[in-house]
């Protein structure tokens, strides 16, 4: 009976060591992925005319605006 107990416990700490390691690599590997979404996002950026643009097709600025904005780009 006692020779049961000690493998059970033994079992249970090797299963707590695994599940403490693997939880400390998954959050290793979220920070990694969370920052290579970060720094990728970045690399995309529109440009203020681009953003300009985009404005003028939604409608959220006139003509007359957009004109006055992209002589202020330039």
């Amino acid at each position: 009976m006692y020779h049961d107990m000690f493998f059970g416990g033994m079992w249970f700490g090797w299963l707590f060591w695994i599940i403490i390691i693997a939880l400390i690599a998954w959050i290793v590997i979220g920070q990694i992925n969370r920052s290579k979404r970060n720094t990728s996002a970045n690399v995309g950026e529109e440009s203020p005319m681009d953003i300009l643009n985009k404005r003028l097709a939604r409608g959220e600025i006139s003509s007359a605006e957009y004109e006055e904005m992209k002589k202020k780009l330039k």
